[in-house]
C-alpha cells in the first residue's frame, strides 16, 4: 500500500501505514487523516475507521445472506430446479460482487469442461482419454500476481477481470512471458466489441502494430457474461446443476471464512 501511495502521490511526505519490523505490528498513519477547518485541523482517523467497521459489516453480512440463499436452494433443488437457475444467472450481471462473480464463473466453467475429453500421448499406441479438468489456484481479487483459473492437461489459463484498463491485460500476459490467456470478463458487451476495446486501448497506449499484434495474440479467448450465461444452460442440460451449486457454496464458504455456526471468522 505504502508504494502505491508514493506512486500516485510522491509530493507526500507521509506513508499510509507505520510498522514496526521487529514486533510486526502496524499502524494507521494519523498525519494523513487531519483536515484543517478554517484554523482549527481535525483528526478524522476514529470517524474513517468507523466508516470502515460499518462497511465490513455490510459486507459479512451481505455474504451471509449469500450463503444462506445457497443453502437453502440446496434443499429444494430437486423440487424446483427453476428456482436454483434463476438464482445463479442472477448472480451473471455486471453489478455482482467481483468475488461472488469469480466463484460463480469457476463453477460453471468446471462443470461446462467436464464431460469433454482430449487424447494424449507420445506415440499411437499409448494414446489416453482425458478429461478436461479446471482448478481454482487462489482467493480472488488476492492481489498475488497469480492466475485464477487453471485447465489440465491443456495447460490453459483464465484470469478473470471485470475492468477493461489495458494495462491490467498487458500484466497479465507479460507475467506468463507472452504465454496466451483466457479472461472471463464481468461484462455485458459482446465479445467482439470487448476485443475491439483490448485493441483500441492497446494502439492508443503503444504506436507499434507489431507490438498491439503480439498483445492481442495472446487473448485467446474472451467469456463475457453471455458466454457464461450460455455455458450455465448447457451444463444444466447435461444435469450439474446441483454440482455448479454445490462448488459455489463450498468455494464462498473458503472465500469469506464461513463457520459452520453461520458466522464469518476475521482471519
Amino acid at each position: 500500500m505504502n508504494e502505491e501511495f508514493k506512486k500516485y502521490f510522491p509530493q507526500v511526505e507521509y506513508v499510509p501505514i507505520l510498522r514496526n519490523l521487529e514486533t510486526n505490528r502496524y499502524w494507521r498513519n494519523e498525519n494523513l487523516l487531519k483536515v484543517a477547518l478554517g484554523k482549527k485541523q481535525h483528526n478524522i482517523a476514529r470517524a474513517v475507521m468507523g466508516i470502515i467497521d460499518k462497511y465490513i459489516q455490510a459486507k459479512r453480512d451481505a455474504f451471509v445472506r449469500f450463503i444462506e440463499t445457497c443453502e437453502r436452494l440446496k434443499a429444494v433443488v430437486a423440487k424446483d430446479d427453476q428456482e436454483v437457475e434463476a438464482f445463479i444467472l442472477s448472480l451473471l450481471a455486471p453489478s455482482v460482487d467481483a468475488r461472488i462473480f469469480e466463484i460463480v464463473s469457476y463453477a460453471i466453467l468446471k462443470s461446462f469442461y467436464h464431460d469433454q475429453v482430449v487424447y494424449f500421448g507420445f506415440d499411437l499406441d499409448s494414446i489416453q482419454e482425458e478429461r478436461l479438468k479446471l482448478y481454482k489456484t487462489g482467493r480472488t481479487n488476492a492481489n498475488d500476481g497469480g492466475i485464477d483459473f487453471v485447465m489440465r492437461p491443456l495447460g490453459r489459463f483464465f484470469q478473470v477481470t471485470e475492468t477493461l484498463d489495458v494495462r491490467k491485460y498487458m500484466l497479465d500476459i507479460d507475467k506468463l512471458e507472452h504465454y496466451p490467456v483466457s479472461f472471463v470478463i464481468k461484462s455485458a458487451d459482446s465479445t467482439d466489441a470487448l476485443r475491439q476495446k483490448l485493441r483500441d486501448g492497446a494502439e492508443r497506449r503503444y504506436a507499434v502494430k507489431a507490438i498491439v499484434e503480439r498483445f492481442m495474440g495472446c487473448v485467446e479467448e474472451i467469456i463475457n457474461l453471455a458466454v457464461l450465461q450460455e455455458r450455465f444452460k448447457q451444463a444444466t442440460a447435461q444435469g450439474y446443476l446441483r454440482n455448479i451449486l454445490d462448488e459455489v457454496i463450498v468455494q464462498s464458504k473458503v472465500e469469506f471464512n464461513y463457520e459452520e455456526d453461520g458466522t464469518l471468522s476475521e482471519s
